[in-house]
């Protein structure tokens, strides 16, 4: 029986997230992805903290016009800037099981043009 699109992407991330893992020098960058909105947040999965986050639903990004993938360019500034901030400079990127295109391509574009390494 095939798998659905839920199960496949649980599998993909699972995949990626055996190689891909947060440390203090250098830590995650993960990506959710729904229908409506995006999500981002630097995580350090050591000691299993947030370090800094952004989202579709800031009231800075939500006030913005423009299509999702101009959104999911500003949560990549936004999460970047916030991070910087928190002392992060290098970070690895999980895609979160979805394709390197769109939204998630937007959104890890965004981040290195506000100065995040990956």
């Amino acid at each position: 029986m095939a798998l659905t699109k839920n199960e496949r992407r649980t599998r993909i991330k699972n995949r990626i997230r055996k190689v891909v893992s947060g440390t203090e020098t250098r830590p995650r960058l993960a990506v959710f992805r729904s229908n409506k909105e995006i999500y981002a947040q630097i995580v350090n999965d050591v000691t299993g903290e947030t370090l800094a986050a952004a989202s579709s639903r800031d009231k800075d990004i939500a006030k913005s016009k423009g299509n999702k993938t101009e959104v999911a360019a500003l949560v990549g500034k936004a999460v970047a800037e916030k991070a910087m901030k928190a002392g992060v400079e290098t970070i690895s990127f999980d895609r979160g099981g979805y394709l390197y295109h769109g939204r998630v391509k937007s959104l890890a574009e965004g981040a290195r043009e506000a100065g995040l390494k990956f």
